[in-house]
């Protein structure tokens, strides 16, 4: 099995995260909730350049939380869409200068894909098809995988998202 350092930074949380063999072992999340609380909502702007200073410092505090190094990274992933754009590309050119830094295969993550892949992690025997219901953000729908790789949109919001309702009520409550 493969040991991969994932990047998440695709709205307003800088999060590096280190999964090997289907065990998180190092899962380091930054929120920028505080900064953007005064502005009523994320500034895109403000989020990307939070990013920016805080990227470097995740990625080592998530390889010394794993006690893990370098030599013991098979892979290097990414969100690359969709998101916010100068937030996206933060993770995306950390992550592929790492990979070409240290000889590492890039692998570009499509956020709501990653979602539903993530269920992997805490039911490793699920098996396609069924039945995915993605709330994230702006992004609200129903999803029947039918096999890895091959979904079928049975439904989804067309205007205000639930996953935006969850965000807000998990903001309040400090979650």
């Amino acid at each position: 099995m493969a040991c991969v350092l994932a990047i998440e930074t695709s709205c307003d949380e800088t999060a590096v995260a280190i999964v090997k063999n289907r065990k998180c072992c190092s899962n380091i999340v930054t929120s920028q909730i505080p900064m953007h609380r005064q502005y009523g909502g994320v500034v895109p702007e403000v989020a990307s350049r939070s990013h920016l200073e805080i990227i470097n410092n995740a990625i080592a505090q998530a390889l010394e939380a794993a006690q893990l190094d370098w030599g013991a990274i098979d892979g290097i992933a990414a969100t690359c869409a969709p998101g916010l754009v100068g937030s996206l590309l933060v993770g995306v050119t950390a992550a592929k200068t790492l990979a070409i830094v240290h000889n590492k295969p890039f692998v570009g993550v499509h956020h709501l894909e990653g979602h539903i892949y993530a269920t992997y992690l805490s039911e490793p025997e699920l098996k396609p098809p069924f039945l995915s219901l993605l709330v994230s953000g702006g992004h609200t729908s129903l999803i029947y995988v039918k096999t890895c790789g091959s979904y079928e949109i049975l439904g989804a919001t067309r205007d205000d998202a639930a996953g935006e309702a969850f965000d807000k009520v998990a903001r309040l409550l400090k979650l």
